[in-house]
């Protein structure tokens, strides 16, 4: 009998439970978006010749590469494509402000008057791209606080607006390598799209 009464009170508290769990779910207000509904897709692009892949080292890199260094040059450059979700990461302007002032001028003149930006539309994605050359001053590993010295850097970037939120492309290396790779970064660019 006690298990009969055990066996009815367990049935009730489990369609009470499912009755509970199916009621009307929660209004998503106009601002918000259900997970469900965000937009497919993601960046697409065409990779250069002779980029090299590698694995990113981070969930907040999307996609990252080495692009050889020419024979002048001590180092490789590197091209990381940084994606944090939507609404994330910050503004187009605050990320070009910030990497524009990871670039000192040897002269001690200013960064932001010496960068080159452009706006363009690719593939019906809007794109702000960056360039700017000197000493590059970033920090070694993101809130270290120790920053590297490299002179004769330049850094190129590219901020990429989607329906799924921006992208960052960020690209840093020795000037003749980054001038080696001018070209192929330009036609990566240009291939972005969103689908």
């Amino acid at each position: 009998m006690t298990r009969i009464l055990f066996t009815v009170q367990l049935t009730i508290a489990v369609v009470a439970c499912c009755c509970a769990c199916s009621g009307p779910r929660p209004i998503v207000g106009q601002g918000q978006r259900a997970a469900s509904q965000a937009p497919a897709g993601e960046l697409r692009f065409v990779v250069p010749s002779g980029w090299v892949s590698e694995k990113p080292s981070t969930r907040m890199r999307f996609a990252q590469y080495k692009l050889p260094r020419v024979d002048q040059d001590a180092e490789d450059a590197s091209l990381v494509i940084y994606y944090f979700g939507m609404g994330e990461g910050g503004s187009t302007q605050a990320n070009l402000d910030r990497w524009i002032a990871q670039i000192q001028q040897p002269d001690g003149g200013d960064s932001k008057a010496k960068a080159k930006t452009q706006s363009v539309t690719v593939n019906k994605l809007s794109v702000t791209t960056l360039d700017v050359a000197g000493t590059y001053t970033g920090e070694m590993t993101p809130g270290s606080g120790d920053k590297q010295d490299k002179s004769g850097y330049r850094l190129r970037a590219a901020v990429v607006e989607t329906p799924k939120g921006s992208y960052y492309a960020k690209l840093i290396g020795p000037g003749a390598t980054i001038a080696h790779w001018d070209q192929s970064f330009a036609a990566f660019v240009n291939s972005f799209e969103f689908k």
